[in-house]
């Protein structure tokens, strides 16, 4: 019989995160958000007075930062402890009341940006040069003048930041039927005994060497969606509506226009990234016929998409050994990078063991108030190692950026937000591939790094235009119904796999468990951000120090720049096809090497 999923208090506490770190009980927890609801009334003080002079306004500012770094505080605790039990009604509470005080301060100080911009150019200048404590919010006022042709009067931002809490409905009702309500139904285990689907346990099942396994759990997932087909469609649909809300009311051409301009970045980059992997389609039908060609399959199915097809190289990890690994594959990145990533391994930055009504799959969060934290369920595999690596560049981004930057100019922007991730993998892979000799394990090696570009650089893009066109399709009026999604998405996956890949009826409900789709616009900075990351990792390789030194620069710099601006800095250039279309050429490169080993 399979063993049974543990509950939250099952786990040990040297085996969770240190959400003490935040604070010591709920009750701290408490007291410190009853303070932040009062102090968000203290914004009245301010209102009408910004213009008044230099010192005022650099006073707002101040207060306003200083509230959001508690606010942040508040909100990290009650999200970290939610996703790692959503069953738990307190945790649910809890959450809840954040969203509320985050509302609340979004429209306490809903008037301070028109009231600045209502200050005249010249008078705002001479205030920054007459102030020095108004240095720091530099990078504010540049990203405030580009923000003005889309912001409205004090009384319709008010009403825009009330808004905000009914926009995340959504996304709140898809997190709790994702993880706290959906079930699936139990199939029959490699052991012959009956074992639950989890949304935790199905990357597993769907690694597994048995074929009526991973089609049993295949059905089984898409089963359960398929039964909410037309609620999750009603869902989606409605945060699509809150995100036209928004656009329209800003006076932005699309969602996508809105959702890219935080980062300026252009659009030409969302659009040239689907070019140029549509052109590599060849590439990936490539791969996929070699896979039903060592599966040894008359029929591939994509419920054969994940399982290694270098069988007799599957390894057990265990965690400790993950983290010794990772280490040493990161050797390059020198000593203050190591000594970081070492306290985050040993300070209970991780929650790593599956638990009953724990959030599904796996996330780096923080604030610049402590340390950061990553959740994940460690399964001892390869990709688990591989998933480590990924979250611990997360997590030394946001820890270089939040020790270098100010509060201020901490936060990176989410186009930047997957690189230095993903740089740690291809790092990692590089360091196996040097380190094993055996052809076998080899070939295992760089499958599991074919597997990753597949996932990230195909099959996100296939994700984004996923997302653009339904988008699109309910800007220009047409019914989002479950039908319609599901026809759209089975066309563009038949469409990125090619001829060799049976696309299963079943995975026409993808996009309907897919929780990214409810961050508009999140998924195509996978595809970019593993292009940026291949680049960088080879500069760090071949330059040694003084291509670490470059890519500092970026991991250190959080917002104080345009992420773009700032990989420039690291020695790439994301509004140019090249970095994508290298990525391709090294896709291509390793699919030559498996090929050649496999014979």
């Amino acid at each position: 019989m399979a063993e049974a999923v543990a509950k939250r208090s099952q786990i040990p506490d040297e085996k969770r995160w240190a959400v003490e770190d935040l604070f010591e009980h709920a009750g701290a927890w408490e007291t410190a958000f009853a303070q932040a609801m009062e102090e968000t009334g203290k914004a009245e003080n301010y209102k009408g007075r910004l213009g008044e002079s230099a010192a005022a306004l650099r006073e707002y500012l101040d207060y306003e930062n200083e509230l959001d770094i508690k606010i942040e505080k508040i909100y990290l605790y009650a999200h970290l402890n939610m996703d790692t039990d959503t069953t738990d009604m307190a945790g649910q509470s809890m959450y809840m009341k954040t969203q509320t005080l985050w509302s609340r301060m979004a429209e306490a100080t809903a008037f301070a940006t028109p009231e600045i911009m209502a200050i005249p150019p010249e008078i705002l200048a001479d205030y920054r040069a007459k102030e020095p404590g108004l240095a720091v919010y530099d990078r504010f006022f540049t990203l405030l003048e580009r923000r003005r042709v889309h912001t409205r009067s004090s009384e319709v931002e008010e009403l825009l930041a009330s808004a905000g809490e009914m926009a995340e409905s959504p996304s709140n009702t898809f997190t709790m039927l994702n993880n706290a309500d959906l079930t699936f139904p139990k199939i029959i285990g490699e052991d012959k005994e009956e074992t639950e689907v989890t949304l935790g346990r199905y990357g597993g099942l769907m690694e597994s060497r048995d074929r009526d396994v991973r089609k049993s759990a295949f059905q089984s997932m898409y089963a359960s969606y398929g039964q909410f087909a037309n609620t999750i469609a009603a869902n989606f649909t409605a945060n699509i509506r809150q995100a036209v809300f928004f656009a329209k009311a800003r006076g932005y051409a699309s969602t996508r226009a809105m959702y890219l301009a935080p980062s300026n970045v252009p659009e030409e980059v969302y659009d040239n990234l689907i070019q140029v992997i549509h052109e590599a389609m060849p590439s990936m039908y490539r791969y996929v016929a070699l896979r039903k060609k060592m599966l040894g399959v008359e029929e591939l199915h994509m419920y054969d998409v994940y399982v290694p097809i270098v069988p007799e190289c599957q390894k057990v990890i265990p965690f400790e050994e993950a983290k010794e690994t990772i280490l040493k594959a990161l050797q390059p990145m020198g000593g203050e990078y190591l000594s970081a990533l070492r306290e985050g391994f040993d300070s209970r930055w991780i929650d790593a063991c599956e638990n009953v009504g724990k959030r599904s799959g796996a996330y780096c969060s923080g604030g610049t108030v402590t340390h950061p934290f990553v959740l994940m369920t460690y399964k001892e595999k390869m990709d688990d190692m591989f998933t480590l690596a990924h979250e611990m560049g997360h997590a030394m981004h946001s820890y270089f950026s939040n020790k270098t930057q100010p509060h201020q100019t901490a936060g990176y922007k989410i186009f930047v937000a997957e690189v230095a991730s993903t740089c740690n993998e291809i790092l990692l892979t590089r360091y196996l591939l040097e380190q094993e000799k055996d052809k076998a394990q080899r070939a295992y090696i760089i499958n599991h790094f074919l597997d990753e570009m597949k996932g990230t650089l195909f099959r996100q893009t296939m994700f984004a235009e996923f997302e653009m066109l339904a988008h699109r399709m309910f800007e220009n009026g047409e019914a989002l119904t479950a039908e319609r999604l599901n026809e759209t998405y089975l066309e563009l996956n038949q469409k990125y796999f090619g001829p060799d890949m049976v696309s299963d009826p079943e995975i026409r409900l993808e996009w309907a468990k897919i929780p990214h789709f409810y961050t508009p616009f999140y998924v195509y900075q996978y595809a970019t951000g593993i292009a940026a990351a291949a680049a960088l990792s080879t500069r760090i390789l071949e330059l040694g120090e003084a291509g670490v030194a470059d890519y500092m620069k970026f991991l250190t710099g959080g917002g104080s720049q345009d992420p773009i601006d700032l990989l420039k800095l690291a020695g790439v250039d994301m509004s140019r096809k090249e970095p994508v279309e290298a990525a391709v050429k090294l896709f291509d490169e390793m699919l030559g090497q498996l090929e050649e080993l496999l014979g």
